[in-house]
């Protein structure tokens, strides 16, 4: 059942630890999924907080889902969207977008928390240029996956009959699984690529015990069957591979060198377009 274990790799991002998980030298995707950072847990004094400058991003869609805290998203479409525990953020930048994630002004003057996940998903390769675009969902709008043991949300594409709002452009899913001490959890999955990852606690596949920050990439198979060794959060993602090996350049993602080279000069060149309210900071095109 198990593939393959990849383990989260601590990075630095704006004064926010995070873990790391793909893309690594071992597995560069999941299905369209080419990308998951885990964000903290985290505690930010009062007066403190975390800042993303602004940056750009071509031929993918960033998906935020928090399980504590929140952050403001702004971007060049002129979004100011706040995301709270159990939204669902999907930004698709197609051609081209700018955005920004900053501590709301509420978090940086009494702190608090922050956990989630990010992930990035490559587009399709005909939607590589099109028009970019914003969705958001609140928590109350997921559809609930329940048995007796586990709670799950579907917070993007469908899954054992329930469909999120949140639709990306190719077959694709993100389920986030609650599971209690002892319990098991079965989650449907169709014949494509899928990936289960520990946010918290642990779980048990097959006979192989998997502790928190810790991704287990799946053999094909039309279901996934998971044992809790303790009360675990686990993220099960995947979805149809893609057609063809994607490009990666820091922010920007593509089937080819061309397009991230036209990027990177017009990132460098100040040619993407500005995010209203934020356009005087920004993040450096990186040199390697």
């Amino acid at each position: 059942m198990i593939e393959r274990i990849i383990l989260a790799r601590a990075h630095d991002l704006g004064g926010l630890i995070v873990g790391r998980v793909l893309p690594t030298a071992q597995r560069r995707s999941i299905g369209p999924f080419v990308f998951l950072d885990h964000m903290g847990p985290a505690k930010f004094e009062p007066g403190a907080g975390f800042d993303v400058r602004p940056h750009p991003h071509i031929g993918l869609a960033t998906l935020t889902y928090l399980f504590e805290g929140e952050q403001i998203h702004r971007d060049s479409l002129g979004t100011m969207q706040p995301i709270r525990p159990l939204d669902v953020n999907l930004m698709i930048s197609g051609r081209g977008i700018t955005h920004s994630e900053r501590a709301t002004a509420a978090m940086r003057e009494h702190g608090g928390g922050m956990h989630g996940l990010q992930f990035w998903l490559a587009l399709p390769e005909h939607e590589e240029d099109c028009a970019p675009s914003f969705h958001h969902a609140d928590a109350c709008d997921l559809p609930l996956i329940e048995d007796e043991g586990f709670r799950g949300r579907v917070a993007v594409g469908s899954c054992a009959g329930k469909d999120s709002p949140i639709v990306f452009p190719a077959p694709a899913m993100l389920v986030d699984l609650s599971i209690d001490e002892s319990a098991e959890a079965v989650i449907p999955l169709e014949q494509h690529e899928y990936g289960v990852y520990v946010a918290d606690g642990a779980v048990m596949i097959d006979d192989t015990l998997l502790p928190a920050r810790t991704l287990a990439v799946l053999e094909r198979a039309s279901e996934v069957r998971m044992r809790a060794h303790e009360p675990s959060r686990v993220a099960v993602f995947g979805g149809l591979p893609l057609e063809k090996p994607r490009k990666m350049y820091w922010n920007f993602v593509a089937t080819d060198d061309a397009r991230i080279e036209r990027a990177k000069e017009d990132w460098r060149d100040r040619r993407f377009p500005v995010i209203p309210g934020d356009d005087v900071e920004f993040i450096p095109l990186p040199e390697t």
